[in-house]
Formats: C-alpha cells, structure tokens, sequence
C-alpha cells in the first residue's frame, strides 16, 4: 500500500513511523520542504514529494492544523481517488464533511488522543466511507499498540471542547496565576496541576490555539472560575456540591472530620477542621 502524509510535523512523523510496518513505502508532502526531508529520513524507505503533486496513492492521512483541514481534503481528495483519504487533524465535523462532499473512495477521520512522545494511546474514530484501506489503516493503528475506539463526530467534537479546549484553559489559568511556586509548598492536588502546567507549556501555542478557536470549551471554564471566585459561602457550598455531581465524586468528610479528626484532610488541602 503506497502511503502518502500531508504535514510532517510531529503528528505526521508519528503516522508515518506507525504505519510504516504495514505499508509499501511512505511519501510525506510539507509546506518546508526541509521538514518534509527531515521526516522522511526518519521513516524507513521514506521519500518527499511536492505539495502539488498529482500522484495517485492508496490511502492520504492529513496530518495538517486544524484550520486548514477541510480545505486539504478538497485539495488531496483526488491523489486519492482509488482509495481512502483520513485525517488525524483533531476536529472530526468539518473535515468529515468535506470528505463527504470531495471524496471518491473511502474515507475516515482518527483523533489520537495524546501528544505523539506519549503515544501509544487511544484514538477516537470516525467511519465515513469504509472499506479494506480505512479499516488497514486502524488495525495498523491498533497494531502499535494503540486503542482504536468508534464515535460519532458530534460526540468527539463536543468532547473536545471539554477535555481539550475547556482544559488546557484551566491548566493555562493556573499556571499564570499560582507562577513559579516553591516545590516544598506544593499539596497533592496543586503538585500535579504544575505538572500539566509544564506538559502543555512544552507543546506549540499554535497547537493550543487552533484548538481553542475550534472548539467553544474556554468560555464555560471562565465562567465557572468567575462564578467560584463571586460566590458567597452559600453559593460557593451550591457550587462545591454541583462539582463533586459532575464528577461522580463521594465526600471524604465524615465524622471524624466534625470532631477535628486530622485524618478527614490527610491529602494536605484545606484546613484540618470544620465549621
């Protein structure tokens, strides 16, 4: 199967080294030509071609930012006709939708759900048009030791505007106002947020970007944040308890916490009392 990706950034370097066991050979296509090279070099077999190329392929991953995506569907969708093209882009509507509108053959959306060094991981899916190529190229996903799982795109997308969108805001918004704390004072919930701090600061801010103007999930979490940081210890109590629902959480508090049980707070957070 000859293999063709469109990007070769860190998410199009991390297809091609995936599903390079079960393809023929791997074309990689970039705006930098130099990036392109650099990828293939780091592919077995892997060769450049040109953006504009009009060769014919047996299967297209987009692996292109999110604002560009549908519009690389409609470019590639040709190169392959005879086959499938897929994206790997992060947003599942639109590109879905152009596949839909420009595509001859098969066609799929893939979301790996993970920053390629922290790969192998689960990868949401889409079928569109599916048939022995798109279903290849999942078993060749699943094959690497990844999690393929089906969903629909309004569920992904909705998805994303919370557990991407919604929380790299929340992340980002701690980071800028708790800054640069002495580790000696961190608590068990305030040691791990820094720890995301740290893992989406490492990443492009074009990235995080992209997907906050792609997906409404940054306004909610200020809201919310506005509406904690206002509330009155009634509303706050309204509000604690709404979280702990949406969470599916149990309280830790019990009696011995009414009694002044040191125990009741052992994580370290909060006073070792109550009211």
């Amino acid at each position: 199967m000859k293999l063709l990706v469109v990007g070769a950034g860190e998410m199009g370097r991390w297809v091609a080294h995936t599903l390079r066991p079960v393809v023929d050979r791997v074309a990689l296509a970039d705006t930098n030509p130099q990036t392109a090279m650099d990828a293939a070099e780091a592919v077995v077999d892997g060769r450049v071609v040109p953006l504009d190329t009009d060769e014919s392929f047996d299967c297209v991953v987009l692996a292109v930012p999110i604002p560009v995506v549908a519009d690389a569907v409609a470019r590639y969708a040709d190169n392959a006709a005879d086959g499938a093209i897929v994206d790997v882009a992060g947003v599942m509507g639109d590109p879905l939708a152009a596949m839909a509108t420009h595509a001859d053959g098969e066609y799929a959306s893939f979301h790996p759900l993970f920053a390629p060094p922290r790969g192998p991981g689960r990868i949401a899916y889409v079928p569109g048009e599916v048939g022995p190529v798109v279903e290849h190229v999942r078993e060749g996903f699943a094959d690497a030791g990844n999690e393929p799982f089906e969903t629909t795109a309004a569920e992904h997308d909705d998805a994303m505007a919370k557990v991407q969108a919604g929380a790299h805001t929340a992340v980002l918004a701690y980071a800028l106002a708790a800054g640069d704390v002495d580790e000696r004072f961190h608590t068990p919930v305030s040691e791990p947020l820094a720890e995301l701090a740290r893992t989406v600061a490492a990443g492009e801010s074009r990235v995080y970007a992209d997907i906050r103007e792609a997906f409404d999930g940054a306004g909610p979490v200020a809201d919310a944040a506005a509406a904690l940081a206002e509330a009155d210890r009634e509303e706050f109590d309204a509000l604690f308890a709404d979280a702990r629902d949406a969470v599916d959480g149990d309280s830790r508090v019990g009696d011995g916490a009414a009694n002044g049980d040191d125990d009741a707070t052992a994580d370290g957070d909060g006073p070792t009392f109550e009211e």
